[in-house]
């Protein structure tokens, strides 16, 4: 497994593996099986895997989130080695902004509903972050999972919207047993809070209105931030302590389960 600390670095390989497709999995680190699954589609479904590892501080609104976010570099990497991964991606800040972050992408409409209602700027460090990201590695097919289905839907109108020929691949969410989706922040918390965590997809999934479902979490020491319907999911975001988590549903698998 190969890793490139510079864009001229990876640029040289690149032009190595030019004749072959490319897929590409963005992470910022703290890897669980979540991330796994998607590596593992895409070398499924490409010649070469290649995956960045990078905390991208212009996406946190909050500094002490940002300073809080799980670091567990040599765990990632032996897992991304053991997993068949190609090459990463070990960019610094200067690297991937060396204008200081003066330009950047931001979309005027969805970036401003659900979480971005809650979080002043969040979408446009994503955005800016993956179009770097993008532009730099060039890959076929990139690989983003649907827990953060926003973010998923972002991400497909930008490469639409700038014309570029990447093939957006939304990958299914990946949970723990008890049903909590897996996320790098599920490691914050604490033994009490992890078990009551759990409830946050019973109660999206069960067939409460969506203001009981606010009642019920609220109820359970959640601090709910939304729960609204997005196309054909239901999306919700809460706290736990300071710990929050996003979950989803496509609304048909509540129609299901009730059937």
């Amino acid at each position: 497994m190969k890793l490139f600390k510079s864009i001229q670095s990876y640029n040289d390989y690149r032009i190595e593996i030019a004749d072959k497709n490319i897929g590409f999995v963005p992470t910022m680190g703290a890897l669980h099986q979540g991330h796994i699954s998607l590596v593992e589609q895409s070398i499924k479904n490409n010649q070469v895997t290649v995956v960045s590892i990078y905390i991208n501080p212009t996406q946190f609104d909050k500094a002490n989130d940002l300073n809080n976010y799980p670091k567990t570099l040599d765990k990632d990497l032996e897992l991304l080695k053991t997993s068949g991964v190609d090459a990463v991606f070990l960019p610094s800040y200067q690297e991937i902004y060396p204008d200081d972050y003066a330009f950047g992408v931001k979309e005027k409409q969805l970036s401003h509903k659900f979480c971005g209602a809650h979080r002043d700027g969040h979408f446009d460090g994503v955005l800016t972050v993956v179009m770097k990201l993008l532009n730099i590695i060039k890959p076929t097919n990139a690989y983003f999972g649907e827990k953060d289905y926003q973010q998923l839907t972002l991400i497909k109108q930008m490469v639409a919207a700038f014309f570029l020929d990447i093939n957006i691949v939304g990958c299914a969410i990946i949970r723990e047993k008890d049903g909590l989706a897996m996320s790098s922040r599920n490691i914050r918390l604490t033994t009490q809070q992890r078990k009551k965590a759990l409830l946050l997809y019973q109660t999206i999934s069960s067939e409460l209105s969506l203001e009981q479902m606010h009642k019920k979490l609220s109820s359970y020491g959640f601090k709910v931030d939304y729960i609204e319907v997005m196309n054909d999911r239901l999306l919700v975001a809460a706290y736990l302590g300071k710990i929050r988590l996003i979950d989803n549903i496509p609304l048909n698998q509540k129609i299901e389960q009730a059937a």
